[in-house]
């Protein structure tokens, strides 16, 4: 294991700048942080010098929220998060469709598509028929709360206009009550049944190629945000299991059981039973002490559950009107408890309002003393009652931020803010007064929704505006917050949220995480943050990206 001596660098941990510029690390530990010459006297003959350049050096970061071996698998798919217009997408389809004349059935998978390219979100059927006519197309959209499937994937699936909607979904549909196309939610496994599984050999190959991103990113941990059997892919722990007993799993990694939504209160006590089991079985490369429960969808498809209904109407009738819960509140408040008593903690998607205030009766309902023995937080956050602000604080609830999203883009725009109203719009994304409170904060992505660079959400976290947007107005400007504080979230909050305590701070005796990035963002204005970039990564005192 090569010794390693970072000089000349501005080091930053705990939420604050440090008074050193160099910093040690001998036999995968940090062994001094000071002055050069401490530094140099501390990681001995031989040792790797790094010349920071008065670039920011700071803990590894730790994504609390990610789908990284989604990410992995669907980037080798026919990928559109690259497309800008709706004909790109098309394009890309096209395109990868003649590429790939032999995937497994014809299918042609894939997703990363944005809903603002389309009129309503909703692109329809006809328009992937016309580009792949004979073989069944299923693309899933960016947020992975819809997809898009054309004529013969709807065929093959028995999706007609006699296909009564899911009670966790909504098919859109023509006039004449035939699916137009898009299906929101539970109605995309309406498809996803008869789409060909993902194998474990391609888990496995996605995880790899993820790890090889982040760890680019300077993302040295994190939070896999769904394990177990979902929207066709397998349970994801054999794979990383595999991976690390063979040694090529290198990144600090936990993960989130996902909870069925067809759980009953009956059925509670069972399933904790088996998820501390799996729990106590361990296994290298994955740590699994949370449970992951999605409370409601998404705004921009009127499926997150808000109190008072959505401005704008669903054409599909009176039950979606105030968005979907996916569990009942007696079912959330036996289920908490069951699994904070078995030192399991809660990983609750919470968009609307309403969903917050569920989740967070649920963990009221938790013995204080199972409740101090674990991390319960709420991911995502978009839309909050300020009541409930102090409820985290109060709760021991840590807000895990997807902070990209804190900004005036334009499906935010075009979609969810005419559907909210303006009141409802002052609720979104409340960071700065849940920091002000004095909730625990996280950070986390949520790829392959949005990028895993850390850079660009907290760029949006302190400016409330996209990434080189300067002109629209910020997002409830009054919510941003300090880059030192976004800063301490996405590396000492995250690491503290999943468990990694021997990581996040600069510290001497600590494991060698870090990364040093090519600039001091501290040094320049705000607007500028998302300009820098990730440029060397140390894991357990091991450089992994750079040199």
């Amino acid at each position: 294991m090569t010794n390693i001596l970072i000089r000349d660098g501005v080091l930053f941990s705990g939420g604050r700048l440090l008074d050193a510029t160099a910093l040690a690390v001998r036999d995968g530990r940090i062994t001094a942080v000071g002055t050069e010459e401490e530094a140099r006297a501390a990681a001995g003959p031989g040792a790797a010098v790094v010349d920071a350049a008065g670039g920011l050096v700071t803990p590894g970061f730790a994504d609390a929220h990610v789908h990284a071996c989604f990410g992995g698998v669907e980037a080798a798919r026919c990928d559109l998060t690259a497309a800008a217009t709706a004909q790109e997408c098309l394009d890309t389809v096209r395109a990868y469709a003649d590429a790939h004349p032999d995937t497994p059935g014809g299918w042609v998978l894939g997703g990363g598509w944005g809903m603002a390219l389309f009129s309503g979100g909703t692109p329809t059927r006809d328009l992937l028929d016309a580009v792949v006519p004979d073989r069944p197309v299923f693309v899933i959209n960016a947020d992975h709360h819809g997809a898009w499937a054309n004529s013969r994937a709807l065929a093959l699936a028995g999706v007609d206009a006699g296909t009564p909607d899911p009670a966790d979904g909504r098919i859109e549909r023509d006039a004449d009550g035939v699916p137009s196309g898009t299906l929101h939610e539970g109605a995309m496994d309406l498809v996803g049944r008869v789409v060909p599984a993902t194998t474990t050999d391609e888990c496995e190959a996605g995880v790899l190629a993820a790890q090889e991103y982040l760890l680019s990113l300077g993302v040295t941990a994190w939070h896999e945000a769904i394990v177990g059997e979902y929207a066709g892919y397998p349970d994801l722990a054999p794979a990383y299991t595999a991976l690390a007993k063979a040694g090529r799993l290198s990144a600090r990694v936990s993960g989130a059981v996902w909870v069925p939504r067809d759980l009953t209160p009956d059925g509670v006590d069972a399933f904790v039973a088996g998820l501390r089991a799996r729990r106590d079985a361990g296994g290298p490369g994955l740590r699994l002490d949370t449970a992951k429960i999605m409370v409601d969808g998404v705004a921009e498809n009127r499926t997150a559950a808000l109190h008072d209904p959505y401005l704008s109407p669903c054409t599909c009738g009176g039950p979606a009107e105030r968005g979907l819960a996916y569990f009942g509140q007696d079912l959330l408040e036996a289920l908490v408890p069951a699994l904070n008593a078995a030192g399991i903690a809660a990983h609750f998607h919470a968009i609307g309002d309403r969903a917050v205030t569920m989740a967070l009766d649920a963990v009221r309902r938790v013995a204080p003393e199972h409740r101090a023995g674990v991390r319960n937080h709420l991911a995502h956050l978009q839309v909050v009652d300020p009541r409930d602000v102090p409820r985290f604080r109060e709760l021991g609830v840590t807000v895990n931020m997807q902070a990209l999203w804190a900004c005036a883009e334009e499906q935010m725009t075009e979609l969810t803010l005419p559907l909210l109203g303006p009141e409802r719009a002052r609720w979104q994304y409340p960071f700065g007064s849940l920091a002000a409170d004095g909730a625990e904060l996280a950070m986390g992505s949520d790829w392959p929704v949005s990028t895993p660079d850390p850079w660009q959400a907290i760029h949006v976290a302190v400016n409330r505006r996209s990434p080189g947007d300067t002109a629209t107005a910020p997002l409830v400007e009054g919510e941003a917050l300090p880059l030192a504080r976004a800063l301490e979230a996405y590396t000492a909050g995250s690491h503290r949220l999943l468990g990694f305590d021997d990581t996040g701070l600069l510290e001497a005796g600590r494991a060698a995480d870090l990364c040093v990035a090519d600039r001091n963002p501290f040094a320049g204005p705000p607007r500028d943050v998302h300009l820098t970039r990730n440029r060397l990564t140390v894991l357990d005192g091991r450089i992994v990206h750079g040199a």
